[in-house]
């Protein structure tokens, strides 16, 4: 091995930085070499490379988003897109890459492994909604951003005895809910691994009005559908002065939670050291909190599992 690649690809997420500062310093602290690509697999195949120091990456592990930034580029599916991105790699004598980012993004890293270039891909999305890993870089900081902002929400709420279904972020994964709705004392928690009833949630939230509770909160993941739509549903069933609230890209950004900073920097050490032991084609995850490695292929023929178990507790306390 001479130098290391390390891109970040697809939704930027809180914590990616902190990792790539952590495959930087370890990289070098082994004697070798380590090379930024910019936007992707993108700026991989444009050959957009930066130079990667250890003075350079070491204010960015309080940094949020991607300082290498991020770009879909799904033509890298293509064999021959590949092969552009082997060549700019083998011009600037990069012969191992880390890839940070979702399942398209780890597609990409086997493309590489099997044309040579070994690859090793860290989870990084704040959706964790990758197979093999209880926990994706991005999650924590995420779900705190929610729930900030939902703990603000509910101020409102409580003013002018309201209802407010809150959107929160996840694509088809609903643990960002769980945990953002358990941990905010929500009345309802809906969520695309389990099937709902809006009726029954809404003889909850009369209850709870008729007991003296002055508001109402439902966590609504945004895979199963928009925040206006459920408001829609809802008041088919009940007379509420129920209000819908998008929280959207807020919760991709800013500065990483010590869990993020601490995981990310783990997992980025680690994976160095599996390039180093001539490792490739695997992705790391962190299950029952250890690091773990599993081959590619097999997240794809996988599926993530959540925590439903959270679901159940805040329906004891709701019901």
């Amino acid at each position: 091995m001479k130098r290391i690649g390390i891109l970040t690809s697809g939704g930027d997420a809180p914590g990616m930085n902190a990792a790539v500062r952590a495959v930087t310093k370890t990289a070098i602290h082994n004697g070798l070499g380590v090379v930024g690509i910019r936007y992707g697999f993108a700026g991989l195949v444009a050959g957009d490379f930066v130079t990667l120091t250890a003075e350079n990456v070491d204010h960015m592990i309080s940094l949020g988003g991607t300082f290498l930034y991020s770009a879909r580029f799904p033509e890298f599916a293509q064999p021959e897109v590949q092969k552009k991105g082997v060549e700019q790699l083998k011009k600037h004598d990069i012969d191992t890459v880390i890839v940070i980012g979702g399942d398209g993004s780890y597609h990409g890293a086997l493309a590489l492994t099997r044309l040579g270039i070994n690859s090793i891909g860290l989870p990084g999305t704040i959706d964790n909604d990758i197979p093999c890993t209880d926990y994706t870089i991005g999650l924590d900081t995420a779900c705190n951003t929610a729930l900030e902002a939902i703990d603000k929400i509910r101020d409102t709420a409580s003013s002018h005895h309201r209802v407010f279904i809150v959107n929160v972020m996840g694509r088809g994964c609903g643990d960002i809910a769980m945990r953002v709705g358990l941990a905010s004392g929500a009345d309802a928690i809906v969520v695309p691994e389990r099937p709902y009833d809006v009726k029954e949630i809404a003889e909850t939230l009369k209850r709870g009005f008729a007991a003296g509770k002055d508001h109402g909160i439902i966590v609504l993941a945004e895979g199963v559908m928009d925040a206006e739509e459920f408001r829609t549903e809802l008041l088919k069933y009940g007379d509420f002065d129920a209000r819908a609230n998008i929280l959207g890209h807020m919760q991709r950004g800013g500065s990483p939670t010590v869990l993020d900073r601490v995981n990310a920097t783990k997992m980025g050490n680690y994976a160095v050291k599996l390039l180093l032991d001539g490792k490739g084609g695997l992705a790391v995850g962190m299950e029952n909190g250890q690091l773990e490695t599993h081959d590619i292929l097999d997240l794809f023929d996988d599926t993530h599992r959540s925590d439903e178990t959270l679901l159940d507790i805040n329906d004891e306390m709701t019901k």
